[in-house]
């Protein structure tokens, strides 16, 4: 009970450190609405609509086999992350992971990676907000609203709502993310239930499955489960973040990635069931509501996938604005972008100039006549580079970091080791088959962002030692 309590004790102070260093309100969020940051990030409910279709086409009956090797590599990434957070805890999210052990430019690429990252999830996310948003306004008005209006609108709410309060934000996305994933469960225990438990030995068997139909099912896999570490963001802002961080690091990687798999088996078997091809479907979770003898929920599943889009653009902006504040107190981008607002104590000019980043390529491709479903894939490959960039660092510091400070044991070098080859066998499934354009053009698109921010950090050092 001592130790317990010393532990608490420790946790609690950190916090309080590192919110006094970052403006932030330490304190404010409890386990619940943390562990809701980095679920909302993921947006489980899109994952069914939208992703597992996608997936299907690659991987075929092995789609449920793709997210379950993408569901282990996000755990050993995660098993990665939790060991940092339970020793260190701030506003930085993996960037500070990353300068914490790591040479000061590989920190700075670490950065720069995240807020794409971070801004480019958001970007495509509001695409898949404009295609539903779309349908239920056809619904009411009998004609399509503005794509680029629709963006603008899903992007400026949320950046008004993370500017103002974090605390309201999480309360919000833990509502919104607990309503809508319970009504996908509702209508898959339905459909279980009413055409019997029975085995889909064409899926176990992976009938007609190829290994590079998986192996690439697996690289869009991944988009479905990134973000799940975007709690670690909040460190300064949670209670007792020495534990609450990692537990909610773990338990967002487990449960969305056991819940893509159950989906992805049970859609699968389902769209077998109606004859109907999962990868051509535009609402598979409508049909499959209406075939478990739930219609009815069809219509609130694409109204929560709707809604779990916006918490995911406010999740992503909460998580930029927070790693931006840290660079800029870290002396990376300008000093004005680490103040935050005198009574809301919020990252605010931050969360606007991110919010400003995730609004103009998806109103600006939207404008273009650029589709939402096409948004969604290139903005959301765009984002996976950043991620795989920012995982596979996190792995290769926690060793460095954990010799230099704490014990250093074989199995988490091991653990290391096994996280970062996962991560390379990601990137190499992106890169190879190479795709078609314009996914082709993304690696070298992502390449010239991360010079820019490498050339970035090389001038701001060389000004600072001219004043020094």
């Amino acid at each position: 009970m001592q130790k317990a309590g010393s532990a608490a004790l420790e946790a609690d102070a950190t916090a309080l450190d590192a919110a006094a260093v970052s403006g932030l309100r330490a304190g404010t969020l409890t386990p619940g609405e943390t562990l809701a940051q980095s679920i909302s990030a993921i947006a489980p409910v899109t994952t069914p609509s939208m992703t597992i279709p996608l997936v299907f086409i690659l991987a075929g009956n092995g789609t449920w086999l793709a997210y379950l090797l993408a569901t282990i590599a996000i755990l050993l990434i995660g098993l990665c992350i939790s060991r940092f957070a339970r020793y260190t805890s701030g506003s930085g999210s993996l960037y500070a992971y990353a300068t914490s052990s790591l040479p000061p430019v590989v920190g700075a690429v670490a950065g720069w990676a995240m807020l794409l990252a971070y801004f480019a999830t958001g970007a495509s996310v509001a695409a898949g907000f404009i295609i539903y948003a779309n349908e239920f306004v056809v619904k009411v008005l009998g004609h399509p609203a503005s794509t680029t209006l629709l963006a603008l609108l899903c992007v400026g709410v949320a950046t008004f709502i993370a500017y103002r309060d974090v605390q309201v934000s999480a309360r919000l996305m833990l509502w919104i993310e607990v309503a809508a994933v319970a009504m996908i469960a509702m209508v898959l225990a339905a459909l279980l239930w009413r055409n019997g438990l029975h085995v889909d030995m064409g899926q176990l068997r992976l009938v007609g499955v190829s290994s590079s139909g998986v192996r690439l099912g697996v690289v869009l896999a991944l988009f479905s489960l990134v973000g799940f570490e975007s709690a670690t963001s909040l460190g300064a802002e949670a209670v007792n973040p020495l534990r609450t961080i990692p537990r909610a690091v773990i338990q967002s990687a487990l449960f969305t990635g056991l819940f893509f798999v159950l989906c992805a088996y049970v859609e699968t078997l389902g769209m077998h069931q109606l004859s109907q091809d999962l990868g051509n479907s535009t609402a598979p979770m409508s049909a499959l509501a209406s075939l478990g003898g739930v219609g009815r929920l069809g219509l609130f599943i694409d109204f929560g996938a709707l809604v779990s889009m916006f918490a995911c653009v406010l999740a992503c902006l909460t998580a930029a604005a927070r790693v931006l504040l840290r660079m800029a107190q870290d002396g990376l981008v300008h000093s004005r972008l680490g103040r935050t607002h005198h009574r809301n104590a919020t990252p605010h000019t931050a969360v606007l100039l991110m919010g400003i980043c995730t609004a103009l390529p998806v109103a600006g491709l939207a404008a273009r006549g650029a589709s939402g479903s096409d948004i969604y894939g290139w903005m959301g490959s765009l984002a996976v580079y950043g991620f795989i960039t920012c995982y596979g660092l996190a792995a290769v510091a926690l060793p460095v970091y954990l010799k230099r400070n704490h014990s250093l044991t074989a199995g988490t070098i091991l653990l290391s080791v096994a996280a970062t080859v996962a991560m390379l066998l990601a990137l190499a499934g992106s890169l190879y088959p190479v795709p078609e354009r314009p996914y082709s053009w993304l690696p070298y698109m992502y390449l010239l962002y991360l010079a820019c921010g490498i050339g970035w950090f090389y001038i701001n050092r060389q000004k600072r030692a001219m004043l020094v």
